[in-house]
C-alpha cells in the first residue's frame, strides 16, 4: 500500500476514534461475510459503525489519537464498532451476535478516557440502555411531581377547611360583642333645659293673658329725719 494511502487510511481511522462514544473492539475470525454484514446492519441502527479495520493502521491510528494503550487489544482478525451514541446498547448487540455467532469474541473497548479490558465491555450488555434509564428518570420524575402536587392540594384543603371553620365562627361572636358594646355605653343624658327666671322673658307667668305687662313696684323714698321733727 503506498504511504499516502496509509496515512489518508490513518488519518480517517483517527477521526472515526476522535468522533467516537466508545469503541468495542472483537475478533471475527471464522465469520463469513454475509454474518459480518448482519452484524453491521444491526448496529448500523443505533447509529454505531462495524469496520473490519488492518492492525497496524488502527494501531498507528490509536497512538495518534493519544490511546496508546488501546494498542494492546488490536491482536489477530480485529473488526472495530464504532459507537456514536449509547455504549451499553452497542454492547448488547454484540454480546447477543456472539451468542449467535460463537466465533465473535468481544475482546475490550474504549469508554471515558480509559480502555475496558474484555470482562469490563462485556458487563456493559448487562447495564440497562440509555432508553430504559431515561424513561425510568422520568416516571421518577413524574411520581415526585404528583406527590408533589397531592401534597399542595391536601395543604390547600386543608387552608380552605380552617378558613370555612373562621368564617362560621365568626357570625356568632359577632351578637355577643354588639351586646356587650351596648351594656358598656352609658344612656345618652338629655341636655339640661335652663331655668326660667322671673322678668327675663322666658317665662310664660311673666305676662298676663291679656298680654300687658306686669305693674312696675316702685319704693317709696326714705324720709329722713328732719322731716320727722317738722311734723
Amino acid at each position: 500500500m503506498p504511504k499516502a494511502e496509509k496515512l489518508e487510511r490513518v488519518g480517517k481511522l483517527k477521526e472515526r476514534i476522535e468522533g467516537s462514544d466508545a469503541l468495542l473492539l472483537t475478533e471475527y475470525r471464522g465469520l463469513t461475510v454475509s454474518d459480518i454484514t448482519e452484524l453491521r446492519r444491526s448496529l448500523a441502527e443505533g447509529g454505531t459503525g462495524f469496520a473490519v479495520v488492518k492492525n497496524t493502521l488502527m494501531q498507528r491510528a490509536a497512538v495518534e489519537a493519544s490511546i496508546d494503550e488501546l494498542e494492546l487489544l488490536i491482536d489477530g482478525p480485529t473488526a472495530v464498532a464504532f459507537v456514536a451514541g449509547d455504549p451499553v446498547s452497542a454492547a448488547k448487540k454484540v454480546v447477543d451476535a456472539a451468542k449467535k455467532f460463537p466465533t465473535l469474541i468481544l475482546k475490550g473497548g474504549y469508554m471515558d478516557g480509559r480502555v475496558l479490558s474484555a470482562a469490563e465491555a462485556r458487563s456493559l450488555a448487562d447495564l440497562e440502555s440509555r432508553e430504559v434509564m431515561l424513561s425510568k428518570v422520568a416516571g421518577l420524575l413524574k411520581g415526585e411531581m404528583s406527590r408533589a402536587a397531592a401534597v399542595l392540594v391536601a395543604a390547600q384543603s386543608k387552608f380552605l377547611s380552617l378558613l370555612e371553620a373562621y368564617k362560621e365562627k365568626v357570625p356568632g361572636q359577632a351578637p355577643a360583642a354588639e351586646e356587650a358594646g351596648s351594656e358598656s355605653m352609658p344612656e345618652p343624658v338629655p341636655e339640661a333645659v335652663p331655668e326660667a327666671v322671673p322678668g327675663a322673658g322666658n317665662d310664660p307667668t311673666d305676662v298676663t293673658e291679656a298680654g300687658a305687662a306686669t305693674d312696675v313696684v316702685t319704693e317709696e323714698p326714705e324720709q329722713s329725719e328732719g322731716s320727722e321733727g317738722e311734723e
